[in-house]
């Protein structure tokens, strides 16, 4: 069964989260949250919450049959950052003019599958 999480409109650019997704895609979840905790980046800590929000969802009893899921069986399955809406601003410049300033953001998410071990 999949557990799904995601963080939508992160003010972050999906440039610099995607090298930090391809790092846990496919690791074990405890593991992946231990790489991402040393690592230096800000979009590292919205991933680590991210994850640590699939396992929530993978703990919940209401939402798998009744029953509470270790971490330990749980693999990041799907780490995709996707690009979101782009906040446009101006600055003014030299001479009367304007350079457009654009503030990027990206939707992070993250499924989170049980293998039998």
């Amino acid at each position: 069964m999949a557990f799904k999480a995601s963080h939508r409109l992160a003010r972050i650019s999906a440039r610099k989260v995607r090298p930090l997704a391809d790092l846990v895609r496919g690791k074990f979840a405890d593991e992946a949250l231990d790489i991402l905790r040393f690592q230096p980046h800000r979009g590292a800590r919205m991933l680590e919450k991210v994850i640590q929000s699939a396992l929530g969802n993978a703990q919940d009893v209401s939402q798998n049959r009744g029953q509470s899921l270790k971490q330990d069986n749980l693999i990041v399955a799907e780490a995709r950052v996707d690009g979101g809406p782009i906040i446009k601003r101006f600055r003014p410049r030299a001479r009367g003019t304007a350079y457009p300033i654009l503030k990027r953001t990206s939707h992070i998410h993250v499924t989170l599958e049980e293998i039998e071990i």
